[in-house]
């Protein structure tokens, strides 16, 4: 899941995480496009309604976003508004939805997190739905 706000940020995001996808041998991915992060807790939970339990179902989800403070509390609002949408998801669906959504000040700060000092938020929610996957999957070995 990723969004149209930020393309050249979210761009940057979605390549390290489909490289690291593909990496790992990760199957089919589907990117999904939605306006913006406000709107990703909808599109998750309204797609896996639709496709659950057919051969699309996923095993994993990632939301992809960059929210940029602007000289409104609007950015307060879409944040914990997309943070609690994630969180509710996590709890409800019976695979992870990994938070990949950058909440930031300034366009440093997003340089800083698509590959510069602070690494690569993009390939870090790919490994972290992996790890979860693979979670996931010990828990029915167990069973």
């Amino acid at each position: 899941m990723r969004t149209e706000w930020n393309a050249a940020i979210i761009d940057k995001l979605e390549e390290g995480c489909t490289r690291i996808l593909a990496a790992q041998h990760v199957g089919k991915v589907k990117i999904i496009t939605v306006p913006g992060a406000f709107e990703i807790p909808f599109a998750i939970k309204s797609y896996w309604d639709a496709v659950s339990g057919t051969i699309h179902t996923p095993h994993a989800f990632i939301a992809l976003g960059c929210v940029l403070r602007g000289g409104t509390p609007h950015f307060e609002y879409v944040c914990k508004a997309v943070t609690d949408g994630v969180v509710q998801l996590n709890l409800q669906l019976p695979v992870p939805v990994i938070f990949g959504v950058l909440t930031l000040d300034t366009q440093e700060q997003a340089d800083e997190r698509t590959g510069g000092i602070h690494g690569h938020k993009g390939e870090e929610a790919a490994i972290t739905a992996v790890k979860m996957m693979s979670l996931l999957e010990s828990f029915k070995l167990k069973g």
